[in-house]
Parts: structure tokens; sequence; C-alpha cells
């Protein structure tokens, strides 16, 4: 019997975030994420923020493997979602995510989450404590090329 193939037993991925250091380490698992705009939800009465992505796994990429795997991010306590950039009248649209970051507020432990993507787009997400979850929903599978940037395009996604 041959071994199994790495994709099939290769843990599923689950983080937690509760301050800027923990979700720098989130960000760093989600650099280079596809996701369709259709796939974001703010959903106000739960103060929850949801997104559901294709990230590309660095660590199997340290590996010599180029994969891929569908996961979810939330936010908890979400107050106000800000969208920049992010043409939500076409659901079909595809963003590219290259960072996460969290911004303290005026009143610790509030603040606001930056999502940025390539092209200068932006989610911002006003919060009343920084709560995420990372959570991988199923097999990895290969993809033909590794995520690259020009650094010139992507220069102004952070202001």
């Amino acid at each position: 019997m041959s071994a199994p193939d790495s994709a099939v037993k290769a843990p599923l991925l689950r983080l937690q975030a509760f301050d800027a250091e923990d979700l720098s380490l989130l960000s760093a698992h989600l650099q280079d994420a596809l996701l369709r705009v259709c796939d974001l939800a703010y959903l106000p009465k739960q103060k929850r923020f949801v997104l559901g992505a294709s990230r590309f796994d660095w660590a199997a990429e340290v590996e010599g493997r180029l994969e891929r795997r569908q996961s979810a991010l939330h936010f908890e306590w979400v107050r106000n979602v800000r969208y920049c950039g992010v043409a939500r009248d076409r659901p079909d649209g595809v963003l590219e995510l290259l960072t996460v970051t969290f911004e303290p507020g005026e009143t610790p432990p509030e603040g606001r989450i930056r999502l940025i993507f390539s092209g200068g787009a932006a989610i911002l997400l006003d919060v009343e404590c920084l709560e995420a979850q990372l959570a991988d929903l199923g097999p990895r599978w290969p993809v033909c090329s590794r995520p690259t940037h020009n650094l010139d395009e992507d220069a102004g996604a952070g202001s």
C-alpha cells in the first residue's frame, strides 16, 4: 500500500487572532489568497464580517509544492464596514489579498482592521475589539504557478 498523498493527509489550518501580533501570523497565511466579491458578507446583527478565499499554501511551497486550499475568515465585534475600490456591483470580480492589519483606536481595545488587496482596493472594518478566526475548509489542490507581484502596481495599496 502506498503512502497517502500529501494533499489528503495535510492538517487543516485553524488560527485565531486576538491582537496585532496574532493577526500578522494569520495575514501571512492569507497572503495572495483569491476571493470573489460575492464571497464577502457583513452580518450587522451578528457584528460579524465573513469571507471565503482560496489561499495559496506558503508552507507547501517551501516543500516544493504549489497548492491552494479553500478557507474561511471571519471577524467578530464589527460595527461598520467600508469598501474602498471594491466593485460590489460585480459579484464575480476577483480580489487578491495582500495583507491584513490592525490599527488601535482611541479607546482600546477598539480599532480598525484593514484588508488590503492588489490594485489598491481595501476593506476597512471598524471593530469593538480584535477577534478573528481562519479555518481551512477542505483538501488542497495543485496550481500551476506561484503568486508574484508588480511592486509598482501595489505601492499605493496601503495609502
